[in-house]
């Protein structure tokens, strides 16, 4: 099939969201689609031999657009609309594959142009809008009728996470929906990186935290723990991957008010491919999360380390970790405190965790998988729509329209 991918948001940086995307779009080329991106401005080159990418027009002011709702992403996403439209009136697409917000674009395009599409639900709009601006919580019915719609108006559903796949099938019982969880991003060889993260932060255990700084994340959540934590491991170490400059400087000054400047540690980015090398130097790996129903990307890779994860025990976390698998605990700074210091002391816990961690994401959440499922919704989706494509292999994987 010939598709357009709908990113609304910079193509590609490295996080979860672009990540996935990369994935799904290199599985169906492999797989003989022909696949065009539509997306922001802002975004480095792919690096997807064979697959074309449109930019919206380069908006004067607009600049360094961040995950989550806000201003600079709904302007952009006006521009996009535009260039939606106008790709698709070329008639060249037989199907859209719509990311996030960008459902409603293809909404729009296949009530004009009869052009089909799939809702890549990567997260609850509805829920995201009103954590990021409260006084939008009056308007929740009417935001979740609008994403109803997305879902009824669609050939298909992915959902990235069980929570998602549910509130899909409830909004549309007969719908097409498949459960498609982001995987792990580490390599199968790993080999310590030259970057040492004892020398960024000082002898000690390690608590290592990956990942953006936007409040959903956590963070405060995380920080508050850790100071609690000290008290009883006064030697622990706490590194941070990830964050735009200038969250990193609003939490550095934070911690320095806290006293933990010697002890917390702001690394700023690095590089996907070294995310193995810094996991295997953690004692333990942590996901704060505080809002939000998907699960965050890294969560599958801090699986596939090899170390012990503690993250709070909501519906973002326990729709794939259990008690089993991780240290889960309420999202209060004394729980979280409780949890680091109980890893920290207890080196046959975290090895108990990681082993059973890792099992599965072995069985569960590799790029394998993730191939296998997409392969098979899109055979489905394919037959829906009345093309007559499917994959040299089809995958045998449960796939249902009923709840």
């Amino acid at each position: 099939m010939r598709i357009l991918l709908l990113a609304p948001h910079p193509f590609f940086q490295s996080r979860g969201t672009p990540i996935a995307e990369k994935l799904l779009v290199a599985a169906l080329l492999a797989h003989g689609h022909e696949v065009e991106i539509l997306t922001f401005h802002e975004g480095d080159d792919p690096g997807l031999p064979g697959c074309r990418v449109h930019r919206i027009p380069r908006l004067p002011f607009v600049r360094g657009i961040r995950p989550g709702f806000s201003a600079k992403k709904l302007l952009c996403d006006a521009v996009m609309l535009v260039s939606c439209l106008r790709l698709v009136r070329s008639g060249r697409y037989d199907l859209l594959h719509a990311v996030e917000e960008s459902a409603f674009m293809a909404l729009v395009a296949r009530r004009l142009f009869d052009v089909p599409y799939v809702y890549d639900m990567d997260s609850r709009l509805p829920l995201q809008m009103i954590d990021k601006f409260p006084p939008l919580a009056r308007l929740r019915r009417g935001l979740e009728g609008c994403e109803r719609l997305a879902v009824r108006g669609s050939a298909g559903v992915l959902a990235v996470c069980r929570s998602i796949e549910e509130q899909a099938r409830e909004y549309d019982p007969g719908c097409l929906v498949a459960l498609l969880e982001d995987v792990s991003l580490l390599p199968a060889e790993r080999s310590a990186g030259a970057e040492r993260l004892s020398e960024l932060a000082g002898e000690g255990p390690i608590v290592l935290y990956v990942g953006n700084l936007e409040a959903y994340q956590g963070i405060d959540l995380l920080l508050e723990g850790f100071a609690r934590a000290l008290r009883d491991v006064p030697a622990a170490r706490l590194v941070v991957i990830g964050g735009a400059p200038e969250a990193i400087e609003t939490y550095r000054q934070i911690v320095a008010r806290m006293g933990m400047g010697k002890n917390v540690v702001f690394a700023g980015p690095r590089p996907v491919e070294r995310l193995g090398d810094f996991l295997q130097q953690a004692t333990v790996l942590v996901s704060p999360r505080s809002q939000g129903t998907n699960t965050p990307m890294k969560v599958y890779s801090y699986l596939d380390s090899g170390r012990p994860l503690l993250a709070t025990r909501l519906p973002t976390h326990t729709q794939v970790l259990d008690d089993d698998v991780a240290c889960l605990v309420e999202p209060e700074p004394e729980a979280v405190a409780r949890g680091l210091v109980l890893l920290l002391r207890s080196e046959p816990l975290r090895r108990r965790l990681a082993e059973n961690a890792r099992e599965l994401a072995q069985r569960e959440f590799t790029p394998a998988a993730f191939e296998r499922k997409l392969l098979a919704f899109y055979e489905a989706v394919a037959r829906r729509i009345g093309k007559g494509w499917a994959p040299a292999e089809t995958p045998e994987i449960a796939l249902s329209s009923q709840p």
